[in-house]
């Protein structure tokens, strides 16, 4: 897959709901990395989806991260988020790895997408869920890419009117 492109971009965010997280491995470090993909898409216009598995049992989407998001998660039941976007590049954050962003991502990619997982904004209960979850949608053609990675490649240059105030969100 070539560099990312905000144009060509989606982000999605999987599951980061108030039930969920207190359980997560490394959960502030995910959190945080969220916020920093939703601002950067938010500031290069690159769309968001969220989702949010059972949201009466686990919970809405977790503050500061629902306060960023510009528009309602969308509830599900299924693991996979059963979800098409018009842009070819779906860029994956959240939890948790080994369930719901896994059969996520694999659905993607059989329904035709490119997709790029972002391994510090992603997270499970076990470490060891999380790294075998990324070992597999690695195999199955799956970018993993970093927050730094998605926001740089966003980005394109520091020619790009947003970069200072971009690049402030790594720092």
């Amino acid at each position: 897959m070539p560099a990312l492109s905000a144009e060509s971009s989606v982000l999605l965010v999987v599951d980061l709901q108030e039930r969920l997280m207190p359980a997560i491995s490394g959960a502030p470090a995910v959190l945080e990395n969220a916020g920093r993909l939703i601002r950067a898409a938010t500031r290069l216009d690159v769309a968001i989806t969220t989702t949010e598995q059972d949201p009466d049992k686990l919970g809405a989407t977790v503050e500061p991260v629902a306060a960023l998001l510009p528009t309602p998660a969308v509830a599900k039941s299924s693991f996979a988020a059963g979800l098409s976007f018009p842009t070819t590049t779906v860029v994956v954050c959240g939890c948790e790895a080994h369930v719901c962003v896994l059969q996520t991502v694999l659905a993607l990619r059989a329904s035709g997408h490119d997709v790029a997982v972002v391994a510090d904004a992603v997270g499970s209960r076990s470490p060891d869920n999380r790294d075998a979850a990324l070992a597999r949608m690695r195999a199955h053609g799956v970018d993993v890419v970093t927050t730094e990675m998605v926001v740089f490649e966003w980005l394109g240059s520091s020619r790009n009117p947003a970069f200072r105030e971009v690049q402030k969100l790594i720092k």
